[in-house]
Parts: structure tokens; C-alpha cells; sequence
């Protein structure tokens, strides 16, 4: 394997990994412009629950650590955040819209599992306009992109460079 300094870099185990806004510039911009677009006119409270929920399921320490940190710069409260992971067990905290989102996070995250349920579907159809919705189901389609990139390239929780 060939690595250049420029666009590698070691991973806990030694093995080297590739920087992808440097390695795939195209792409990585591309995704920036999905993810931008995705956002557009949502609210940015649930933006901030959809991705940190995205990033529990994933396990993607970089993500979340990122995306708590937004959220808290937003004026999110701690006990939302710290509820998110067990969002269906604390309902008060959440609106219904954010539930319905959180629970379209959920099952489109792992989609592998059962699919997207027809009354997941339904709840969140039922609370977002037809644009509102297509934001929804760009935005965990980006948080899911992010999520892969950063596992796939092992990014380290604490080092956003942004």
C-alpha cells in the first residue's frame, strides 16, 4: 500500500486512513452541498435530534460529539440531550413532530433490519408537508453518509476541524 502523508493518517491500530475531504475533494464537497440542501428550512432543533439520534444508532462517537456540541451552541437543553437515546421512553421532552422524525431516523438508519414500516411512514407523513418530509428523509440520508465516512475513516471524537 502506498500512503501519502498528505491525505493518510494513522488509526488507533496503526493502520493508516485516508483524509476524504483531501482524498476526494468532488465528493466531499458534493456531500457538504446534499447535506446543506437537506437542512434548508427545517428547524435547526430537530436537524441537531435527527443527526445525534443517526449517530447513537451508528455508533459514531465523532458524529455525536459534533453534533452535541451544535446543539448546545443552538441553546439545546442538556436533558433533551441526554434523552435522545431513549427518546420513546421520554416522550414530554420531545414534540410530536420531533418524535415522528426521530422514529423515521430510526428506521431508515437501519433499514437493513425491517425496512421503513408503513406506520412509521405514515406518522411522519402525517406532520411534515410533502417538501418538509423530502428535508427529513435527505437529512438522515446525509447524517448516514457522514456517519459512514467518518467510521469508515476512523475520525476521532473532539478533533472537528470545522
Amino acid at each position: 500500500m502506498t500512503t501519502n502523508t498528505n491525505t493518510t493518517r494513522a488509526h488507533s491500530t496503526g493502520t493508516a486512513r485516508l483524509e476524504f475531504a483531501q482524498s476526494a475533494p468532488k465528493a466531499f464537497r458534493a456531500l457538504i452541498a446534499f447535506d446543506a440542501a437537506a437542512r434548508e428550512g427545517l428547524d435547526p432543533a430537530l436537524v441537531e435530534l435527527i443527526q445525534i439520534r443517526a449517530s447513537h444508532l451508528n455508533h459514531c462517537a465523532y458524529c455525536l460529539h459534533m453534533h452535541t456540541n451544535d446543539a448546545r451552541k443552538a441553546g439545546e437543553s442538556e436533558d433533551r440531550l441526554h434523552m435522545v437515546a431513549v427518546w420513546r421512553e421520554a416522550r414530554r421532552f420531545f414534540t410530536e413532530r420531533e418524535q415522528a422524525a426521530l422514529a423515521l431516523t430510526e428506521a431508515i438508519t437501519l433499514v437493513a433490519d425491517a425496512g421503513v414500516p408503513d406506520d412509521v411512514y405514515a406518522q411522519a407523513a402525517s406532520l411534515f408537508d410533502e417538501r418538509e418530509l423530502a428535508q427529513v428523509l435527505a437529512l438522515i440520508c446525509t447524517i448516514n453518509t457522514w456517519n459512514r465516512v467518518a467510521l469508515s475513516t476512523a475520525k476521532v471524537a473532539g478533533t472537528d476541524e470545522r
